[in-house]
């Protein structure tokens, strides 16, 4: 089991440079967890790629059923007390945004406090190095 963050999930929706090796690490470990805002950002991240004209509306059809078949499968971490909290700390630790301090707040929480035995997937940097700090086991593929 793995969490994986939204960055990590899109190339799985749609094809870009880094879909094969993302397709590599879930076939490794097919059991993600995620935050539960997790699908309304990989829509956003799709919708963004709608409207800049990257994808047309097959495309977005398509990556929205792959998303609801993930959705289907995958655990979610819920907004709980301990997730803002935990969020509220990251953010005063780390250089994040308010989504990616979620993000990784939901990961710790997954973890039962134990970063080291819940890998962390992402395709952000920022949010890499943060996850890293924080004892997680990063994985980016690329």
């Amino acid at each position: 089991m793995r969490f994986w963050d939204s960055s990590a999930l899109v190339p799985l929706l749609v094809g870009e440079p880094t879909t094969a090796a993302v397709i590599a690490e879930l076939e490794r470990d097919p059991a993600l967890v995620v935050w539960w805002a997790t699908q309304p950002e990989c829509v956003s991240a799709l919708a963004r790629l709608e409207r800049e004209g990257a994808l047309a509306a097959p495309g977005m059809t398509d990556a929205l059923g792959r998303l609801g078949a993930l959705a289907a499968a995958w655990h979610e971490v819920q907004p709980i007390a301990l997730v803002r909290q935990t969020a509220i700390r990251l953010l005063r630790v780390h250089s994040l945004r308010a989504a990616d301090a979620l993000q990784l707040a939901a990961a710790i929480v997954a973890a039962e406090d134990a970063p080291g035995a819940l890998p962390f997937v992402t395709l952000d940097e920022r949010l890499a190095s943060a996850a890293d700090r924080e004892g997680f086991a990063v994985v980016r593929p690329a």
